[in-house]
């Protein structure tokens, strides 16, 4: 037989969503503020071709980290905002509970197994 999700799971993964959304916003903000291209002099610095190559790369990895960490952000702030609702740990596209191994694992997902695979195959 399943396992329920109840209040003190309820309660546990709050406190845990809470704590992910202030460590993913300070990866943001200190992703930012490495980010070559957020100093100023940047522009105007005559840089030789190869410090301009790696600014780049070095520029879109910090982008790519910055949407992945701001698209998780997203997924816990829902999370966070079903558990004032009284909806979390039920699939946004059948309505059916997630298992209790999947929420422990991800606290902040949004559809049960069957679901996620039909979504993203």
């Amino acid at each position: 037989m399943a396992k329920k999700i109840t209040k003190s799971l309820i309660k546990d993964h709050k406190v845990r969503l809470e704590k992910d959304r202030q460590e993913i916003t300070v990866q943001i903000e200190e992703l930012a503020k490495d980010d070559p291209f957020a100093d100023p002099d940047h522009a105007s610095d005559n840089a030789a071709i190869d410090t301009d190559v790696r600014e780049q790369v070095g520029h879109e990895t910090i982008v790519a980290e910055i949407k992945d960490l701001q698209r998780k952000l997203k997924d816990i702030n829902l999370a966070l905002e079903k558990i004032k609702k009284s909806r979390y740990g039920y699939c946004e596209k059948c309505g059916l509970e997630i298992s209790l191994a999947r929420l422990k694992l991800i606290p902040e997902v949004r559809y049960c197994v069957e679901d996620e695979r039909k979504l993203y195959s």
